[in-house]
């Protein structure tokens, strides 16, 4: 309908038209801000909550792992369980007569005796071995684990005795003066089997047909650590120690020979480390915990000081064999320094798994976890997962990041974390975890199940999440997803991280910015469709990502069948709403009450409904998800059969989706086609006493009541009064939102006296008083209401009474004059930014209707009084 002003003073030469109809000028971006804020509006929800477990595990209850491949989290742990061998000498010579080996680095005693050999071409018999000294503890370690036993600190008080070949026992106190041949004496205890054999022939006189060198007894005399210490260094000056392959006390790649110990150092460790270990074997028996504790600490110092932490320690096996023996102690403090121990000396294999454990075993009592705080081991521990094989060793981190797992779930300790960029050793063990080539998936995502459940724990922090973007972690993570997809925990831990991290816009840009984000998230809808906690947290982070950017939106929707997977998942998950909501009236109607509604159902459908209207933000999406007929139908059944007192943010996201989509005028609109149903639908949400829904519901109708059919009915339902009414709310954005009604309402001139009847005239006024200076979008839309009013205008008095009139048209004056406009004393502390755009709006919205309405008001006011209309 076409609107023209009378024409006495001032012939307007363009067609005049209604402020509901679209304007034919280009958009300016204070319009594009204007359309914004009035219909499509992004949609806000809670995060799916998660509660703590009440148990510090490794897997959780719920966990579908196979406990047969999995670490339990139930162990007995003590020092049988670390294993001496790590501790073997590294060269191949034997120590000298009259001394006796240290513990950890003992050589075989040459043999007391002088075996004969056989005539050419005989084989002598085998030879029995010595019957086992029943008093002796049996260790399962292997030949070598006993002969590392038998020569341990722990038996440094007692002399040793041999049996001979022949059973009966001889003291082996006195050497023998014959000179031991020098190739015996660097022959390796540990050399391999091939070599062994042949050794052991030729001792027998079997390997070349000739006589092999007599051994003259040893005497194995008593001595102190330190003298042990002192002879055996001697030896490996005198000797050289050639090895013939690597071991465990060497460096990788050095062929098994090590740097030999200098006086300094000899010196060194003598003075300083082996009266501490003495100290400490000695109070093992007394089982003094808090001495120990201090002796650990003073231990620790001093090989820091003396530069011999790690592997390159030349007597590191002195120092393991006495820790581990203290090991069964159930003192905290003494375990958690005697595992910092452990772990400066870089232990591998099978006890670096058992410390792990034992890290894993104090860690699971919270009230340890300041230990860790106090006694330093947050670094120790990062730099243990860093250098940790992965090839080898999945089990030792597994509980490793359990430990860590635990620990950063206290603030306090995730603070301590976060100082040492834990977040940032998280990042390169995944990158790690991503590039190996794993022999089993299933170990390798044990592991990751307890990475990412500790890194969840640290990603509420600022600086963490920065750590997150800067160190590539958050896309590390991604491909972890589609490498792990067939782990459902992996999976469901890093979606649980996304779904904290997405609600900030640093991490939102890293996670969009990665190009197979979105093909990554539909694979593992599809996969997991079934699996509420995931689909309930995945379907939350794509809200995320699609509220805070459009190129986000249109990627999305862009992927192949994407919005099938969301309507798919609509579907799903509405129809399982309606069997359990008929199944719980049923209940309730038997017997009085019934089960809760199931909660996760429907949030999985509020996440759902939150994409849909975030998508529909974009134009060209938005415009093709407007001709969907099934989803504006799921989208009014959950209107129409949803109380807003039970199921409020699902309802009202289901009207702003409505809200969205109606904003676009496209052919086959749905929800134009559905249009009567929608407007009756929504009446039952024009309840004041829940105004959000009620502005909702206003913002459908601002869009609906283009239509003549529509504005008819909300006319006949009194909505048109309900409008005017919401005019005194004092809330800037409902009376915005009853303003855009109000405006197509009245292009209808069967309808504009309501607007005089309510007392709408002196409303708007006091509206464009009051908020005007702050809101010119505000103001422009009053002076459109008061425009289509008084489309049919005689006298401005007549039209807008004689006070109002005169109020209004000062009102404008003073509106249209820039000084008092955009007097700079009430914008005091606006950025200029903000200024520059309530310049823009004042300018482009405001004033050209303003103009317009002022000119009316002018040109139809008069001082004589109009004659009465005759009876």
């Amino acid at each position: 309908m076409e609107h023209k002003p009378s024409p006495p003073r001032r012939p307007k030469p363009e067609r005049e038209r209604a402020f509901y109809e679209t304007p034919e000028h280009v958009k300016t971006s204070a319009k594009i801000v204007n359309e914004a804020r009035s219909s499509l509006r992004t949609v806000k929800t809670n995060r799916p909550f998660t509660p703590k477990p009440e148990e510090r595990t490794l897997f959780g209850s719920a966990s579908n792992r196979d406990p047969q491949n999995r670490p339990p989290s139930a162990f007995s742990l003590g020092s049988h369980h670390f294993d001496g061998s790590e501790s073997r000498p590294t060269s191949g010579t034997r120590p000298v007569s009259g001394t006796r080996p240290v513990s950890g680095t003992a050589r075989l005693t040459p043999l007391g005796h002088k075996p004969k050999t056989p005539p050419a071409g005989v084989v002598s018999p085998p030879v029995p071995r010595p019957p086992v000294d029943p008093n002796r503890p049996i260790r399962r370690t292997g030949s070598r684990g006993r002969l590392l036993h038998s020569l341990s600190v722990e038996s440094s008080s007692e002399e040793i005795s041999l049996k001979t070949r022949s059973g009966s026992l001889q003291d082996v106190s006195s050497s023998g003066k014959e000179e031991v041949a020098p190739d015996v004496l660097t022959r390796r205890v540990h050399s391999g089997p091939k070599e062994r054999v042949g050794q052991l022939l030729e001792e027998r006189g079997v390997g070349d047909g000739s006589e092999s060198v007599h051994r003259p007894p040893s005497a194995v005399t008593t001595t102190s650590i330190s003298s042990q210490i002192g002879s055996d260094n001697e030896l490996r000056v005198k000797s050289g120690g050639s090895s013939r392959r690597p071991s465990s006390g060497g460096k990788p790649g050095s062929g098994g020979k090590r740097e030999e110990e200098t006086p300094a150092e000899s010196q060194f460790f003598n003075k300083n480390i082996a009266p501490i270990l003495e100290q400490m074997a000695a109070l093992r028996k007394e089982k003094d915990a808090t001495e120990l504790s201090n002796l650990c600490s003073m231990l620790y110092c001093t090989l820091e000081q003396g530069n011999m932490l790690g592997r390159a320690c030349k007597r590191r096996s002195a120092i393991l064999k006495t820790i581990f023996k203290l090991l069964d102690s159930e003192s905290p403090v003494l375990r958690v320094r005697l595992a910092k121990l452990i772990l400066g000396l870089k232990i591998t294999g099978n006890n670096l798994t058992s410390v792990c454990k034992l890290i894993f075993k104090i860690s699971r009592e919270e009230s340890n976890d300041m230990l860790f705080i106090e006694e330093e081991m947050i670094a120790p521990l990062l730099d243990t997962m860093c250098t940790t094989d992965l090839s080898t060793s999945q089990d030792a981190l597994v509980y490793l990041l359990g430990a860590l797992k635990f620990l950063s779930g206290n603030t306090t300790v995730g603070q301590h974390l976060t100082r040492h960029r834990a977040v940032e050793a998280y990042g390169k063990l995944l990158k790690a975890i991503n590039t190996a080539t794993a022999d089993s998936k299933e170990k390798m995502g044990n592991v990751l199940v307890q990475l990412t459940a500790g890194l969840r724990n640290l990603v509420d922090n600022e600086e963490n999440r920065e750590d997150m973007v800067s160190s590539h972690v958050i896309e590390e993570m991604e491909r972890s997803t589609q490498l792990y997809s067939a782990d459902s925990e992996v999976v469901h831990n890093i979606i649980r991280i996304f779904s904290k991290v997405t609600l900030h816009s640093d991490c939102c840009n890293a996670l969009n910015s990665i190009p197979s984000t979105y093909k990554s998230f539909l694979y593992l809808l599809n996969q997991y469709i079934q699996k509420q906690d995931l689909i309930v947290r995945l379907t939350f982070v794509i809200g995320n990502l699609t509220a805070k950017s459009d190129d986000a939106r249109l990627r999305f929707f862009q992927e192949e069948n994407a919005f099938k997977t969301i309507l798919n998942i609509f579907k799903t998950y509405l129809e399982l709403d309606m069997k359990s909501f008929s199944k719980h009236k049923e209940e309730v109607k038997e017997s009085g009450t019934g089960s809760k509604h199931p909660d996760t159902v429907e949030d999985i459908m509020i996440k759902v409904v939150r994409v849909i209207a975030n998508l529909s933000i974009n134009e060209e999406v938005g415009k093709q998800l407007a001709t969907n007929e099934k989803c504006v139908e799921w989208l009014l059944h959950i209107i129409d059969t949803k109380d807003m007192s039970t199921s409020e943010e699902l309802v009202l996201n289901s009207v702003a989706t409505i809200n969205n989509l109606s904003f676009y005028h496209v052919p086959g609109s749905a929800v134009v086609k559905k249009q009567q149903q929608v407007t009756e639908s929504f009446l039952k949400l024009l309840n004041v006493q829940h105004m959000e829904g009620f502005v909702e519901a206003s913002r459908v109708y601002g869009n609906l009541t283009r239509h003549k059919a529509v504005r008819d009915f909300l006319a006949a339902n009194k909505v048109p009064e309900m409008m005017v009414a919401l005019l005194d709310s004092g809330s800037r954005e409902v009376v915005y939102t009853a303003c855009g009604v109000l405006i197509n309402l009245m292009a209808d001139e069967n309808k504009r006296h309501i607007l005089k009847e309510e007392g709408g005239i002196s409303k708007l006024i006091d509206v464009l008083r009051d908020f005007g200076r702050s809101d010119w979008q505000l103001g422009s839309m009053v002076c459109q209401i008061l425009w289509n009013y008084s489309a049919r205008i005689t006298s401005s008095t007549d039209c807008y009474g004689e006070k109002e009139a005169q109020e209004l048209a000062d009102l404008l004056i003073d509106y249209l004059d820039e000084e008092t406009a955009l007097d700079s004393s009430d914008t005091a502390g606006v950025e200029e930014a903000m200024l520059a755009f309530l310049r823009d709006v004042w300018e482009e919205e405001f004033c050209p209707v303003a103009n317009k309405l002022l000119n009316r008001i002018e040109s139809h006011q008069s001082d004589f009084e109009p004659l009465p209309v005759p009876s």
